[in-house]
């Protein structure tokens, strides 16, 4: 391999308590190229990332830049070398701007001391206009969707100066198609800068389509590295993971009892007129998965959270085994049977602060008390069953949530739900930001509690993902519920084909 080499890692480790994260690994990052990272959640990807944006020290080995070691301090220290990170994990503040969260650390001033707020709102509609995502500066990053939230993020790496390394992990599991393609066409753009792109996905055919190199991660150690045009799917698959199946079918089979839960007329009207939601009806079944797909924008998220009793200015007539129910707050509908796994797990899944064992029993509290104690044994025991039973990859409950791997994280958010005994499992993209393997293992626990007669509602963008997993399909498409597949007639172009319809009646139809 005769390319240029921007930056190298020789023999690095990290050493967490209980757990070695990266053993010996040697890493190549050639000069304006795009050098993919794979692995499954728990490979060591992020750790390796952390160390090269100086999130992390190693524990041992070297890095070097441009043929001189260094040691980065800190993500000053590296930003000052030219070395940027977009997070998989949004790292913004809630309760700031658009253009706050952007300058945040690199503020313009006027005479030294003074913020210069019409500069930042310029160079911020700027670097928004470059990616094709008419924000306004001024936008709080509370009110905006987590695909928002991600080109954000990307904004404010974009926004450093003198930028030679550009690290994305999993840019792109919060766009839409649309805003992928924008991102792909910005990657060619920096490319041609000379930039170094560091690129992780679990999306493999991003890896084949904008990938020149590819280095693959197995449990903390360097598998192998190859140019992208020597490889194919397969390949990546079977280094991933150790063989290359790449068939995606999670179905199987299990008893579908009677209607569990009824939606009517369910309807979210959006501030400046018009609908979010536009009357959506629809019935869940004991033991059935149902899935709900649409694009960006489609209302799916939002469906989901009017159910959870979030949007109070939603109406909606909704029976629970046949029993008429309102919903009025997030609190009454976990007590009457509903539990909600959220798209985005480190903003509303998970408290950052606490142990793996008490994000787990967070919302089951009451089973866990008497009086005013609490059965310290009786949640022990609990936590070390669903452990167990959901096969989640723990050395010690009591770590850091952070501890883990995104996959195994998103275990523990589905865990906190499945400890309060919902009679209806909400799942928004449960899937997002985890690597093959992972998924798989969430798919299998969605099964499981399938099986047991819950009804489990599962909100995807993926079309291979979704095919895979639902019984029944309802498509969302600018608010209204534009089919209705089941069976044989799940396919990639039924579902295309009826994400793109929109009609007005808010009737499904079935799409053949």
């Amino acid at each position: 391999m005769t390319d240029d080499l921007c930056v190298t890692a020789r023999g690095v480790s990290k050493i967490y308590p209980g757990t070695l994260a990266l053993h010996k690994v040697d890493f190549n990052v050639y000069r304006g190229k795009v050098n993919v990272v794979i692995g499954e959640n728990g490979a060591g990807k992020s750790t390796l990332m952390k160390i090269l944006a100086g999130i992390e020290q190693p524990s041992e080995g070297a890095i070097c830049l441009n043929g001189e070691e260094i040691h980065l301090k800190g993500t000053r220290d590296a930003s000052e070398r030219g070395i940027g990170i977009i997070h998989q994990e949004l790292n913004l503040f809630p309760n700031l701007t658009v253009a706050q969260n952007i300058f945040m650390g690199r503020e313009n001033t006027q005479y030294g001391v003074i913020l210069d707020h019409k500069k930042h709102i310029e160079k911020t509609k700027m670097l928004l206009e470059r990616l094709e995502h008419p924000i306004h500066p001024d936008t709080p990053v509370s009110d905006l969707r987590v695909g928002q939230q991600q080109i954000v993020e990307i904004a404010k790496t974009m926004a450093q100066q003198d930028l030679h390394v550009l690290i994305m992990d999993e840019p792109t599991s919060s766009l839409s198609t649309a805003e992928v393609e924008v991102l792909f066409r910005l990657i060619e753009e920096l490319r041609g800068q000379g930039i170094s792109i560091i690129y992780i996905s679990h999306r493999l055919e991003e890896i084949m389509r904008i990938g020149d190199y590819v280095t693959v991660l197995r449990d903390g150690k360097l598998v192998g590295e190859e140019k992208v045009k020597n490889i194919d799917i397969p390949w990546i698959v079977r280094s991933m993971v150790g063989h290359s199946d790449t068939k995606m079918n999670y179905k199987q089979e299990k008893p579908i009892g009677d209607e569990i839960l009824r939606v009517e007329s369910l309807t979210l009207p959006r501030r400046g007129g018009g609908y979010t939601l536009d009357h959506i009806s629809f019935s869940l079944r004991a033991g059935e998965i149902l899935g709900i797909y649409g694009l960006l924008g489609s209302g799916r998220t939002e469906l989901i959270e009017c159910i959870m009793g979030m949007h109070p200015e939603s109406t909606i007539d909704m029976y629970l085994e046949g029993k008429k129910i309102k919903p009025t707050s997030i609190w009454e509908q976990i007590q009457k049977g509903f539990a909600h796994i959220p798209e985005d797990r480190q903003r509303e899944g998970l408290v950052q602060t606490l142990s793996i064992a008490r994000n787990m029993t967070l919302a089951s509290l009451w089973n866990y008390t008497k009086g005013i104690h609490l059965l310290h044994k009786k949640e022990d025991d609990s936590i070390t069953k669903t452990i167990k039973d959901l096969e989640i990859k723990v050395a010690d409950k009591n770590l850091p949530i952070l501890s883990l791997s995104g996959g195994n994280q998103q275990k523990v958010v589905i865990s906190k739900g499945i400890l309060t005994s919902p009679k209806v499992l909400l799942l928004d993209e449960p899937t997002r930001g985890i690597d093959v393997g992972a998924k798989a293992d969430v798919f299998k626990i969605v099964n499981k509690f399938a099986a047991q007669g819950m009804g489990i509602i599962l909100v995807a963008s993926e079309l291979k993902e979704i095919i895979a997993i639902a019984d029944r399909i309802i498509i969302l498409s600018n608010g209204q519920a534009t089919g209705e597949l089941s069976g044989d007639e799940i396919t990639e172009e039924s579902l295309v084909k009826a994400s793109g319809k929109g009609h007005t009646s808010g009737k499904l139809e079935n799409i053949s």
